[in-house]
């Protein structure tokens, strides 16, 4: 059984996360922290007793903008402990998300939370901390990816991506209509949509050679110009890209 620990400056916000915690069955117990000051000497005291004792904490769900010392501080401030709680990130904000990846983060739920959403991230770090074992999944629609925005899962058409650009272990999808950020690695994309008609062209971006208006040359650099916009080609991606634009239908 988990021991959270949830931490909001805005108490309606901090209620409804505890509620939604404390009815999850893999969650053993949840308590809350105003700020991240006073969820820092909740954690302090957790480690000084030992992940087994009896004020251990397993998990933080840490909100980010808070006053003072915010999420992302007090999570960068935890990378320094031997062992520290896993941590899932809950805000209302997208922008954070390459940062609480590269901190290791378990999960970015977005506010505001619905409990589909926080039971995913429950699960996460149940596995991690091997408190529950793995339950299975239906295998997710191959023509739609679910994204989340603003507390809202879309279901956004695979055909309608005109690339995709890395950020870390996360991927943000392009289409006509906007941007999307999932935690998914380009290269398990890549790998998925390979036989969708998606390549390569550098280490940042993947495309869809159907979304390709233009093949760019221009002082021995290699552009290509997609949904508007104009990305680059990579040396060791340029050769094999213009023989597939010249074998499309």
């Amino acid at each position: 059984m988990l021991r959270a620990l949830a931490v909001d400056d805005e108490r309606p916000s901090l209620e409804e996360l505890l509620y939604l915690l404390n009815a999850d069955p893999r969650v053993g117990s949840a308590e809350g922290a105003g700020d991240a000051t006073e969820a820092l000497r909740r954690i302090n005291r957790a480690l000084a007793c030992g992940p087994d004792g009896p004020d251990g904490i397993d998990v933080v769900f840490l909100d980010i903008q808070m006053p003072g010392l915010d999420g992302l501080d007090l999570a960068r401030l935890l990378t320094g402990f031997a062992r520290p709680p896993l941590v899932v990130f809950v805000t209302a904000h997208e922008d954070f998300a390459v940062q609480a990846f590269e901190l290791k983060a378990v999960d970015y739920v977005l506010k505001p939370v619905r409990r589909e959403r926080l039971a995913e991230a429950v699960r996460r770090a149940a596995e991690l901390r091997g408190a529950a074992p793995r339950i299975p999944v239906h295998e997710p629609d191959p023509d739609h990816l679910p994204v989340e925005l603003g507390g809202v899962t879309r279901f956004v058409a695979v055909d309608d991506i005109t690339h995709v650009e890395a950020q870390g272990d996360y991927a943000r999808l392009h289409t006509a209509k906007g941007s999307h950020l999932v935690r998914i690695p380009l290269s398990t994309l890549e790998e998925r949509w390979r036989s969708r008609g998606f390549v390569r062209i550098h280490r940042r971006h993947l495309v869809a050679l159907r979304h390709i208006g233009e093949l760019r040359l221009d002082a021995g650099t290699v552009s290509v110009l997609v949904g508007g916009e104009e990305l680059q080609v990579s040396r060791r991606h340029a050769r094999e890209l213009r023989d597939l634009l010249m074998r499309r239908p």
